[in-house]
């Protein structure tokens, strides 16, 4: 086969003939590649006086801070949990229907004086742990450890018994199971260090839940005082007066009297231990408002607060008293 008109233009390349320059930037790549890299210093930002103690002293304390804010805003931002202690219908002889049960229910103005201040109420019934039918290991001790207060509401006569007297009339023997349930759950209330209001029978409860007596009925046993019951209910009034150095006479600075409403025939006879007078009916210095000193808020008011704002702007207004309750609530909820 002869050659072809081109085979005398081929040349023999040899590989180590084939030279490729290398471009500026690969080499300067290669350069940097092989050159030793600085060491990085400390961010400009810091303290030159830092060191790694100081650092992580800051770093915990600025979590703290921040666990602290959110647990804070918790505390604010969760409404309170304010129980109400239930009042107690018996069944009435040969009734029937819903009157012939057992019923526990509060007053509709209790409440709603309680969450006008923009917290939650709840109605703490009675507990059973020995019942044949609903038997429950719910105590009253869990309803103090999970609420924030408590309001004793007003109510049928406490029973003479349980300030270790006889019913003198009766038609006075009072309500001793409410008394046993409420006494108990005011106990464990204030071990657990959470603030109590009691309002009219309330009052005299405290004041008989650490020692103190009543009068059984005012009218007989003080034949020379005010009626402080009467067929107007809670249109029946008077003056009251607060004690010079007394929280109320200081919370209600400036106004020395106060008009209330009057709707009870018994009232605390001999104070309990520990229990100051925070107010006295005007002129016949029956005892309206009481306070026990060795806990944080734990008082009771003879008249009916929540029934003032329906009757009048005359009569006294008790808000300031109702704040106070829940400031303390707020400050012992944990």
């Amino acid at each position: 086969m002869g050659a072809g008109p081109d085979d005398k233009d081929i040349i023999d390349v040899q590989p180590e003939d084939v030279h490729v320059q290398e471009t500026p930037h690969r080499r300067a790549s290669d350069h940097e590649r092989r050159a030793p890299r600085p060491e990085v210093g400390t961010p400009r930002y810091l303290d030159p006086g830092d060191n790694v103690f100081s650092l992580w002293g800051r770093v915990i304390m600025a979590r703290y801070r921040r666990v602290a804010a959110a647990v804070t805003r918790h505390i604010i931002q969760r409404p309170l949990h304010i129980g109400v202690s239930a009042r107690i219908f018996h069944p009435e002889a040969g009734a029937k229907g819903l009157r012939s049960k057992n019923l526990q229910y509060l007053e509709e103005s209790i409440a709603q004086w309680v969450m006008s201040r923009d917290v939650l109420v709840f109605m703490i019934p009675t507990v059973n742990t020995d019942g044949l039918l609903h038997p429950s290991n719910i105590r009253l001790r869990d309803y103090a450890r999970h609420l924030d207060g408590l309001v004793l509401q007003g109510g049928a006569d406490v029973s003479p018994q349980s300030y270790s007297e006889t019913p003198t009339r009766p038609e006075w023997g009072g309500d001793r199971a409410r008394d046993m349930y409420e006494l108990e759950l005011l106990h464990e209330f204030v071990e657990a260090g959470k603030p109590v209001l009691g309002i009219c029978r309330g009052c005299q409860l405290i004041n008989v839940a650490f020692g103190g007596t009543l009068y059984q009925d005012i009218a007989s046993d003080v034949p020379d005082s005010l009626a402080h019951v009467n067929d107007e209910y809670d249109r029946n009034r008077h003056e009251i007066s607060f004690p010079a150095g007394s929280s109320l006479s200081k919370l209600f600075k400036g106004h020395p009297t106060g008009l209330v409403n009057s709707i009870h025939h018994q009232a605390v006879k001999t104070l309990g231990r520990d229990m100051v007078v925070e107010a006295l009916s005007v002129p016949d210095n029956m005892v309206e408002a009481i306070r026990y000193r060795k806990a944080p808020f734990v008082m009771g008011l003879q008249w009916h607060p929540e029934f003032h704002s329906a009757g009048g702007v005359e009569l006294l207004d008790c808000t300031a008293i109702l704040d106070n309750f829940l400031r303390v609530a707020r400050e012992t909820r944990f």
